[in-house]
């Protein structure tokens, strides 16, 4: 048989609820694990005074006792389970593990003894049920009975509220009350909250951003008393989980936290986690209200009856002395603005992710606390709305996830670095780390960062190329005209232009002089000169039959070692080859890297002499020319449009006639002619009402003269 046992999905009760852990076997102790709050149970193996073996609802349990006098019940056990654990026990442990029948005969009388903190209901000698009275929340007595009401827990979805013991009365002893002396042996043990005697010590006006307000803290030596201008809550030390002292990033504050289990309740409200904000520049001088030696025999030299220095200082050390668990501080982890912390949103506000050395916590709205151990995987995610930042999700062994937003990225590589040295699985990196993890920094990664991205490097070359053909061939090729109002040739009329040409119709002759008059007498409209344009610069033609663009060094390096790396890495993807190439073209020494320049400078000299003799033979002529050919070939094509549609409307609107459909053009000849001869007559009177018109002033100045 080894040194220990070791056995998972063992459940512990805790007020009324089933929660799972792993259960450990040791010569030296024996330690349970929680696997929901994290909470360790370590009994050492000389305290052990009693092991019963019993058959529970979940199987098979087993009951250990300590010298101390707490209980401990573990739960889920198999029945092959027994044999091995019996003789671990008698191999290591100074009791014997004996077998424990449980009374299942229904009854409801019975005797109700006290033995330790458990108040055991027994039925000939066999116990029926057991109840812990640290879950007691209350107790009252009555006539002749004693009701146990009892502390609710939110994660059970049906709790125990309380129950009620007839106590019959006694004809033996009747100095004391069978009922009363029930009751003071339950409230011995339970744990009901009594403010009797002064507090150790008071602060006062704390700001608590959760609960929100300010609070007097009173010191007991069992609870913690917050006292507000609306709602006193009383916390006691038993609740409490784990205690956290965290820097503010402004290195000007302090969070104080306090994790609790069960939380605190406001109506339907709960609060797990109690978080104090104190300034570093506040200080405090504390006097405790007790004796120097009481202090000395409580406290083992923790905590002494004058204490001064900074309010958080003090806080934190009476809370650690009382409740007995360590302070946990954030470890080495540094940001990229060199604080302990990263700024992002959670739920739509915007709080500090702390990484610890052993999970991560976010405050403060709403806080959470993940410990490594229940975190299945972490997530690096796009940012939804800007690439400037990522998300950063983690996804829990029970389901949950918890996605924190709009983290910079500068603190990727950071953060990565974290994940990756606490082992952590990576969901986008999957089980191949050194794959995953090139692919995931490249997509975060800056392009000023030293990373190598042969498609960049490509890209740059190829750009440097062109811009050098750009500037040999600027002078040969011509740049497209651009369009200038003022400059426009005068032989096209438009419809609105003064030289426009005359209708040809006979028959509006005076009336196209005097529009033509009226129009001469108009104030000529004056064009506003604009500034040349520059000309476009030439696009760059391809140029068909030419000499191929020469390759970069590190192209020549890869076209060479592309099949050493595939023999290298069998069945490597195309992207991943890339990758490889790269990370292998960084290691390389310059002696290495200046053979491969020195064979792109010669391809480079090769290829401008062969684009010379390619020019010079003509072969970069023949595109130029099809493309002014193109060019004075469409805008002959527009002139002649846009002189087609002036003459168009010319002959439309030139004349006073009405327009005439077909229909009506092939009407009788009588019509026609007899329209003619109405507009001739039409004509002669209008010809003599003139003449008239102009002879009449002057019979009349004659007349007045």
């Amino acid at each position: 048989m080894g040194d220990t046992l070791e056995f998972s999905d063992i459940y512990q009760e805790v007020k009324g609820s089933w929660n799972d852990g792993r259960l450990r076997f040791s010569k030296q102790n024996v330690v349970y694990k929680s696997s929901k709050t994290g909470k360790v149970d370590s009994i050492q193996a000389g305290e052990l005074t009693l092991a019963q073996w019993r058959r529970v609802c979940l199987g098979h349990g087993i009951k250990l006792g300590t010298s101390s006098g707490h209980v401990y019940k573990y739960d889920g056990f198999r029945d092959t389970d027994f044999e091995k654990i019996s003789e671990f026990f008698k191999a290591n442990y100074k009791v014997e593990l004996t077998e424990k029948d449980m009374c299942v005969k229904g009854w409801n009388w019975g005797t109700a003894k006290f033995s330790g903190p458990l108040l055991s209901f027994e039925v000939n000698d066999s116990t029926a049920f057991e109840v812990p009275l640290s879950n007691v929340s209350q107790c009252a007595t009555g006539k002749n009975e004693v009701t146990l009401e009892f502390h609710q827990n939110d994660d059970t979805e049906v709790s125990l509220m309380e129950v009620r013991f007839y106590v019959p009365p006694s004809q033996s002893d009747e100095r004391q009350d069978p009922v009363e002396a029930f009751a003071e042996n339950v409230l011995s043990k339970a744990d009901v909250i009594q403010a009797t005697g002064d507090a150790v010590c008071i602060f006062k006006e704390l700001q608590c951003l959760t609960p929100r307000g300010r609070y007097d803290i009173r010191i007991y030596p069992t609870f913690l008393h917050l006292h507000g201008k609306t709602f006193d809550y009383k916390i006691p030390y038993t609740t409490v989980l784990r205690l956290f002292l965290l820097p503010h990033k402004d290195q000007r504050q302090m969070f104080f936290v306090i994790s609790l289990d069960p939380p605190i309740k406001q109506g339907q409200t709960r609060y797990h986690f109690l978080i104090l904000l104190f300034s570093k520049e506040e200080d405090l001088t504390l006097t405790l209200n007790m004796s120097e030696e009481d202090v000395e025999r409580r406290f083992e030299g923790k905590l002494s009856k004058n204490m001064s220095g900074s309010l958080y200082e003090m806080v934190s050390r009476v809370m650690k002395a009382l409740v007995n668990r360590k302070i946990t501080v954030p470890g080495n982890f540094q940001g990229h603005s060199g604080a302990q912390c990263i700024t992002c949103s959670y739920k739509a506000s915007s709080g500090l992710l702390y990484p610890l050395e052993r999970g991560f916590i976010y405050v403060h709205k709403p806080p959470v606390h993940l410990r490594f151990e229940e975190i299945s995987c972490v997530n690096f995610a796009r940012g939804t709305t800007t690439t400037r930042s990522f998300d950063f999700e983690i996804e829990t062994k029970q389901g949950n996830q918890y996605t924190f937003s709009s983290i910079e990225r500068e603190e990727y590589g950071k953060l990565f670095d974290f994940v990756n040295a606490k082992k952590l699985n990576i969901k986008n990196r999957g089980f191949k780390e050194k794959k995953g993890m090139k692919g995931k920094i490249d997509e975060y990664s800056d392009s000023d960062d030293d990373q190598h991205d042969a498609y960049l490097e490509r890209m740059k070359a190829e750009g440097k190329i062109r811009e050098e053909g750009n500037d040999s061939e600027e002078s040969d090729g011509e740049s497209d005209e651009s369009f200038n109002p003022g400059e426009e040739d005068d032989d096209i009329a438009e419809e609105y232009d003064s030289n426009a040409s005359a209708s040809d119709s006979s028959e509006d002759g005076d009336d196209s002089d005097d529009a033509s008059e009226k129009k001469k007498a108009k104030k000529p409209k004056v064009v506003k000169e604009k500034k040349e344009r520059k000309p476009r610069k030439e696009k760059k033609q391809k140029e068909t039959g030419g000499p191929k663009r020469p390759m970069s060094a590190y192209m020549l390096w890869l076209n060479s070692s592309r099949e050493r790396i595939k023999s290298e890495n069998p069945g490597i993807s195309i992207t991943e080859i890339s990758k490889k190439a790269g990370e292998m073209w960084r290691q390389l020494g310059k002696d290495e890297k200046e053979e491969w320049d020195t064979k792109a400078g010669e391809a480079k000299r090769n290829y401008e002499k062969a684009k010379q003799e390619f020019k010079e033979s003509g072969g970069g002529a023949t595109s130029s020319s099809k493309k002014e050919s193109r060019k004075s070939g469409g805008k002959k094509e527009e002139k002649k449009r846009k002189s087609a549609s002036a003459d168009k409307d010319r002959e439309r609107g030139g004349g006073n006639d009405s327009f005439k459909s077909k229909e009506f053009i092939e009407t009788s000849e009588s019509s026609s002619d007899s329209d003619h001869k109405s507009k001739s007559k039409r004509k002669k009177e209008s010809d003599e009402e003139e003449e008239e018109a102009v002879s009449t002033p002057a019979s009349s100045e004659e007349e007045s003269d």
